[in-house]
C-alpha cells in the first residue's frame, strides 16, 4: 500500500528525513513510533501530499490513485455544526458519489456517534470530538488512513473508544498508520511496528520480532537489606543485562535464554547468601524495545 525509499526533508538547514525508506502492506495496522521531532508528522504529511518532500520517492497503491483519509492529532471541528451536518459538509468537499444521507449514517454508526448525530459539536467531549474527526477521515472510503496521535490526551473510556474502532476498521480491511506516545495502545492493534530515530527507520516489524530482537526475557527480583558488595556482584553478571531500581530494591535482567540465566543468578545468589523476596520471569514490552532503540 505504501512504498517509500531513501526519503529527505529539512526545514531550512535543519534536515528531519534522512533517507527513510519503508514498506505498508495492504491490511496493515503500522504502529509508527519514534521521539518528537524525530520526522513521524512529516512523513505523514508528505504522504498525504500536505508538503512537499526534498528527495525520495513514495508509491501507493502500487502506483494506482488511491484515496488517503487523514486525522491530525487535534482535528479542527465547526463547533455550530452538527456532527450529521459537518460529515455531510465533509462528503459535499470530498465529491461523494452516492446516497450521502445514508453514508454519513454509515459513519456515524462506525464511529459510535448515531446517538450525537444531531448535536452540536461545540459540546462534545474531547474524545466524541476525536471520533468525528476519524469520521472524516473514513468518510470517502479511503484505502489508506492516517491517524496521528488519535488517543492523545483522552481519558481511559476515551482511549477504549477510539481503539475499539480502530479494531472495527482493522476488521473491515482498512490500511492503517497509528503513530502514537501510547505504546500499550499499539500493542493492542497493531500487527507491524515502525520505529524512528534520526529521521531514518531504526527498526521495524511485528511485535513478537521486535521482542526477540531487542527485548527477550525479563527476569525480575527483589531483595532487601543487599550490602553493597552483593549489589555489585548482581550488576556485574556478564551473561544478562542488569539494571537496577533503587527506590523498589529491584534487580531486572534482560536475557535470551531466561532458563540458563535463572539457574546461574540463583546460583550466584546462593554462593553469596543473597535472599531474594520475588523471583519471577517475564518478556519485554513495547515500551522497553522503544527505549532501547531510540535510546
Amino acid at each position: 500500500m505504501v512504498r517509500i525509499r531513501d526519503l529527505r526533508k529539512k526545514y531550512g538547514a535543519i534536515p528531519v528525513l534522512n533517507g527513510l525508506s519503508m514498506d505498508i502492506e495492504d491490511g496493515d495496522v503500522y504502529g509508527f513510533l519514534g521521539r518528537n521531532g524525530c520526522g513521524k508528522t512529516t512523513t505523514m504529511n508528505i504522504i498525504c501530499n500536505i508538503i512537499p518532500k526534498d528527495e525520495g520517492k513514495i508509491t501507493l497503491g502500487n502506483g494506482k490513485p488511491i484515496k488517503v483519509g487523514y486525522l491530525p492529532e487535534s482535528p479542527m471541528i465547526y463547533g455550530y455544526m452538527t456532527a450529521k451536518e459537518y460529515l455531510e459538509y465533509i462528503a459535499a468537499c470530498s465529491e461523494w458519489q452516492g446516497d450521502v444521507n445514508r453514508r454519513v449514517a454509515e459513519v456515524l454508526d462506525v464511529v459510535g456517534l448515531s446517538k450525537a448525530a444531531n448535536q452540536r459539536a461545540k459540546g462534545f467531549s474531547r474524545g466524541m470530538t476525536q471520533r468525528l474527526g476519524m469520521g472524516a477521515a473514513i468518510l470517502g472510503n479511503p484505502e489508506l488512513l492516517i491517524f496521528d496521535e488519535p488517543t492523545s490526551a483522552l481519558d481511559p473510556q476515551g482511549r477504549a473508544e477510539v481503539i475499539s474502532i480502530i479494531n472495527r476498521l482493522k476488521s473491515m480491511g482498512c490500511t492503517i498508520v497509528l503513530s502514537t506516545h501510547i505504546l500499550s495502545d499499539v500493542e493492542r492493534v497493531a500487527n507491524r511496528i515502525g520505529i524512528m530515530r534520526n529521521g531514518v527507520l531504526a527498526e521495524e516489524g511485528s511485535l513478537k520480532e521486535l521482542l526477540r530482537r531487542q527485548g527477550g526475557d525479563v527476569i525480575n527480583i527483589t531483595v532487601r537489606g543487599l550490602t553493597q558488595e552483593n549489589k555489585i556482584k548482581l550488576l556485574s553478571v556478564d551473561f544478562a543485562r542488569a539494571e537496577y531500581n533503587n527506590d523498589e530494591d529491584l534487580f531486572r535482567f534482560g536475557t535470551e535464554d531466561a532458563e540458563d540465566t535463572a539457574r546461574r543468578l540463583m546460583r550466584l545468589m546462593a554462593d553469596n547468601d543473597i535472599v531474594a523476596e520475588s523471583f519471577s520471569i517475564g518478556t519485554a514490552t513495547l515500551e522497553e524495545v522503544f527505549g532501547k532503540v531510540v535510546g
